[in-house]
């Protein structure tokens, strides 16, 4: 805060504290303003232009300073200049008085409370950009809050000056006028209570609640305008309570929600049950990553007082036992079970042919039409292959394309690049490498895993470094070449181009939302990179959701059956309650060895959100149960609010971090902070002693020395 707002401050603080000191407050008692109503007559009578601009400035200063008493002010214009003269008088002087405190909350304070409360000021302020002057005019009508703590909270918004003036001037309108109204019948009122009666008080309410009726209305129309052109072909009935597209995670989250609750419900997926996640993404990488952490402990056996052994082993059966563990868990998300909860699977290729109706084009050959009252878009993502030139020659596999592609090999490619230092990239590559492969990681950014914290991208660039990848960041590709029977990735930095001969390449440079081809263009549903929703999922078409990968922006399994949760239950129960995406809360995690997870803002984000923090760090090489595992590496690192333990975010690099960081994030979602954490009791010797020991680092950087002084003196003289 500057010098000359601190220095207004202290003024302002003043003149309150003079007026508490000197008690004017009492000054401004009914019993007083009944008392002085004659002299006040008289005087207003000999001079009504200079006591009315006299009432005017005096209720002005009142008011931006927030000092109590405007009530009574407002009663004594009544009494003074009649109901009509009253009423514009204080109306123009309440609202001028509300908004020069409005201004001064502004001009003084919030700088300062966006620098310590950025982010979530930020969440408030998108609420304000899009409801603020509704919201403002219903706390005018009905004041849930003081009018005086309404101009300050509103100024630490950015709503405009000229609409918070409007909307005061309006809202406050009825109430002003009430009690302008009680001021001309002064001498017949015993006290404040008697300004209102039950039937002023019901309407009221009713004014107050009339912003939220007219909201109602407002999206009525508007969804009748969106669904202008489809009125002719709206079905007056509706097979189905629910339609789903795509039988990914978020796909069969959602059509089990809706079985559930015994709505009708259809389920459409062109290609495999459980989408993604199960066939190309998470089950396999990590039935991957495990035969590949087995045979590194193998070739590292003197870490646990064995002999380092080479493993011997068919590449083939580990892509066997890849496609085993799919088998083995497909029965989860499989059409037998679905039809056995009450979902119809239909398999094949689903399109939206208006905001009702989908139609399927089955495997079979059959074309079938299907309606419902909502529909559910859950088509996923798909990689991102980037534009190389030569790519198509030399070919290349995505992380969807190369479970089968490996799987008919007897040994693992010799020479494999991968384009990507991403998570999915940087778990490939280091498992690649541990089997038996020279693997080369290309990253076009300076560094791996470029949403961490650099001390992060540090540690897995030395991990993945030590199991033999070539790590090469700040590396563009540029082309690929065929040459005889040698293919070539020609890629640049700063010097001259690398070349890199290779016999698989592997694009794992993210991945993008499905937007085409099941009818979201044809009938105008908006997207950019995903599909536009709003904070209730809905997309243009308020009957019409999207979950998961294709909403964003997250791509892990747990957010698209988070997001479908949210969008079934609004599909089916919105028009009597519907929720807000609560996304406060978000883990992830990055397979590597060691692993990265992380919940909450890290201190790079922090620092661009310009939220203040704390950081608090426990090695893991400290641990027992790491150092009994030979995993003694990593750390944990908290941050929280300066001076509290409020968790603002963890990120944890080490053994089992992925499940470690449930407990922080059962602690963010349900607001318990370090102390709790420090006070529950863990299993010895477990991993999960890591949390206990961060509470613990945070609890000793704020003991309180001066008591612990006085106790250390308490217990010299209790030995006497």
């Amino acid at each position: 805060m500057r010098f000359r707002q601190a220095f207004v401050l202290l003024l302002l603080a003043l003149a309150i504290g003079v007026v508490l000191a000197l008690d004017l407050g009492s000054h401004l008692g009914l019993a007083q303003l009944k008392a002085s109503q004659a002299e006040l007559l008289q005087l207003q009578s000999q001079h009504p232009w200079s006591v009315a601009a006299a009432y005017m400035a005096v209720y002005v200063l009142a008011t931006a300073l927030s000092i109590p008493g405007a009530v009574i002010i407002t009663l004594a214009g009544g009494a003074l200049f009649g109901f009509w003269w009253g009423l514009l008088i204080v109306s123009f002087a309440s609202t001028i008085g509300a908004t020069l405190a409005f201004l001064v909350s502004r001009w003084l304070l919030r700088d300062w409370v966006e620098a310590r409360f950025g982010q979530r000021l930020a969440d408030i302020q998108a609420g304000v950009d899009r409801d603020g002057a509704v919201y403002l005019f219903t706390l005018r009508l009905i004041p849930v809050l003081p009018f005086f703590l309404i101009n300050l909270l509103m100024g630490l918004t950015r709503m405009k000056t000229r609409t918070f003036y409007a909307v005061s001037q309006l809202g406050m309108l009825a109430g002003t006028a009430v009690y302008v109204n009680a001021g001309t019948q002064l001498a017949q009122l015993g006290a404040l209570q008697d300004i209102f009666s039950p039937a002023l008080w019901g309407s009221l309410v009713l004014l107050g609640l009339f912003p939220l009726l007219a909201r109602r209305l407002v999206a009525a129309i508007q969804q009748r305008k969106v669904y202008a052109r489809w009125a002719s072909v709206r079905p007056r009935t509706f097979d189905r309570n629910l339609v789903v597209i795509g039988g990914g995670a978020a796909g069969l989250v959602s059509a089990y929600i809706a079985a559930t609750v015994k709505a009708k419900v259809s389920l459409i997926e062109a290609h495999k049950m459980g989408g993604d996640c199960l066939n190309y993404g998470c089950v396999p990488s990590k039935a991957l990553i495990r035969s590949a952490k087995l045979a590194h402990q193998m070739r590292h056996g003197a870490a646990y007082g064995l002999s380092n052994t080479v493993p011997v082993f068919s590449f083939k059966a580990v892509m066997q036992r890849v496609h085993e563990v799919i088998r083995a868990i497909a029965p989860h998300d499989s059409v037998a079970r679905y039809t056995d909860l009450g979902v119809e699977v239909l398999q094949g290729h689903g399109k939206l042919v208006n905001p009702w109706t989908v139609e399927v084009a089955l495997n079979d050959g059959q074309v079938r039409r299907l309606t419902a009252r909502s529909i559910v878009i859950a088509a996923g993502a798909r990689p991102v292959v980037p534009p190389l030139p030569g790519l198509d020659d030399v070919g290349y596999l995505t992380s969807d394309t190369l479970w089968d592609a490996f799987a008919q090999l007897d040994e693992i490619p010799r020479r494999i690049v991968v384009l990507g230092g991403g998570p999915i990239g940087c778990e490939l590559a280091q498992s690649f490498a541990r089997l038996g492969a020279q693997v080369t990681l290309l990253e076009m950014g300076e560094r791996l895993l470029a949403r961490e914290d650099n001390e992060v991208s540090v540690l897995v660039r030395e991990a993945l470094q030590a199991d033999g990848v070539q790590v090469l960041t700040g590396h563009q590709a540029l082309r690929c070449e065929r040459r005889g029977e040698d293919k070539i990735l020609v890629a640049s930095a700063s010097g001259p181009a690398l070349e890199l001969a290779f016999d698989a390449l592997v694009c794992a440079v993210g991945r993008q939302a499905r937007l085409q081809g099941y009818g979201l263009e044809d009938i105008g549903v908006p997207v950019q990179r995903t599909v536009d929703t709003n904070e209730y999922l809905q997309t243009l078409y308020p009957n019409i959701y999207a979950a998961g990968d294709v909403a964003g922006p997250w791509q892990f399994t747990h957010t698209a059956a988070h997001q479908a949760w949210y969008a079934t239950v609004n599909a089916l129960f919105g028009d009597f309650k519907a929720f807000k995406v609560d996304d406060r809360v978000i883990p992830q995690a990055t397979f590597i060895d060691p692993e990265v997870a992380r919940v909450g803002l890290n201190e790079q984000e922090a620092r661009a959100q310009g939220i203040a923090f704390e950081v608090t760090r426990y090695g893991i090489d400290d641990l027992d149960r790491a150092i009994v595992d030979s995993e003694a590496r990593g750390f944990v690192k908290v941050l929280t609010v300066p001076g509290k333990d409020r968790i603002l975010g963890v990120t944890m690099v080490g053994a089992h971090a992925g499940d470690l960081l449930a407990e922080y994030v059962l602690a963010m979602q349900h607001g318990l902070g370090l102390n709790k954490i420090l006070g529950t009791l863990h299993t010895y010797p477990t991993m999960a002693e890591a949390n206990k020991y961060a509470a613990g680092a945070w609890k000793r950087a704020h003991a309180p020395h001066r008591l612990l002084a006085w106790l250390q003196k308490f217990h010299a003289w209790r030995r006497g």
